[in-house]
């Protein structure tokens, strides 16, 4: 009598990770589509020979949808929007293995996890800002300045470093993390060479006494060190004025006005004792005695 046994395969195995614990550091610079862990790294097996079926899931709050998998039978991990280091800097996924599909209505589904630590590295993407700056939507990517400005006295020669407003000459490398040294140079208006900028510190000084009223509009230069493709240029106005001794003052100590009940906004005050004269208050200046 030939007797024929069939064994049949239990699925009574969980598919096993070779490394159920992975870290990458990723540069923010990376650009989308790369692959950041390879198949082979992520592939898990199963002793019953199932087909594995993966899902990937991030831990940390907005960080949803930079990282994914190639298909729900390929776990290599790619990156699939890009990163801003300014939004946030890592981040934890968790890779499943199943042995069923997700919808798969049976009960007997095993499930192995891999957990990914993925650290974000700043790279160096962003040119210098010139300080003081506004951001520009509270995106921390855009800081927008203002141009610099100051004034000299004609014929004088000032020894100091100018004073600018709203503040000195000063860039700093945006992505603090790599905080590259910047330099300063003049690359534009500088006529007569007039002025030089001290290029490790931004100070403006004079070199020569101006002998015209003309103003001028300089440009300056910050540079990153290590990357001179990373530059910015601000503008600085040096306007030539004739020098003041003198402070201005008021004809008057004391000014008194009139005004009258239930006039609407922007009306006249008129000066006391004199309901039908406009109160004027005038000051002068000995420095400009025709003004």
């Amino acid at each position: 009598l030939e007797i024929i046994v069939t064994i049949l395969n239990e699925n009574d195995n969980s598919p096993v990770f070779a490394q159920p614990n992975l870290t990458r550091e990723v540069p923010e610079d990376t650009e989308v589509d790369t692959t950041i862990v390879a198949r082979e790294e992520l592939s898990a097996s199963d002793a019953d020979l199932d087909t594995i079926y993966y899902e990937l899931t991030t831990t940390v709050q907005d960080t949803d949808g930079y990282f994914a998998i190639r298909g729900v039978n390929n776990p290599e991990l790619y990156l699939q929007k890009a990163l801003d280091y300014d939004k946030f800097n890592s981040t934890t996924l968790l890779l499943y293995a199943r042995d069923r599909p997700v919808t798969s209505p049976t009960n007997t589904t095993n499930t192995a996890t891999a957990t990914i630590s993925i650290t974000i590295k700043q790279s160096d993407t962003r040119a210098p800002w010139f300080l003081p700056c506004t951001r520009l939507h509270n995106d921390n990517s855009v800081c927008i300045s203002s141009p610099y400005s100051g004034r000299v006295n004609i014929s004088e020669m000032s020894t100091e470093p100018l004073l600018l407003e709203p503040g000195p000459i000063y860039a700093v490398d945006p992505d603090y993390t790599i905080s590259d040294r910047i330099v300063y140079s003049i690359v534009g208006g500088n006529t007569d060479e007039v002025f030089s900028v001290d290029a490790d510190t931004g100070n403006l000084t004079m070199n020569k006494v101006v002998t015209s009223p003309d103003s001028f509009l300089l440009q300056v230069m910050a540079t990153q060190v290590s990357n001179i493709r990373k530059y910015s240029v601000a503008t600085v106005e040096i306007r030539v004025i004739n020098k003041s001794n003198f402070a201005p003052y008021f004809e008057k100590g004391i000014y008194n006005g009139t005004v009258f009940v239930g006039l609407p906004q922007g009306s006249f005050v008129y000066q006391a004792g004199d309901p039908s004269t406009p109160l004027v208050i005038t000051a002068l200046d000995q420095d400009f005695p025709d003004v």
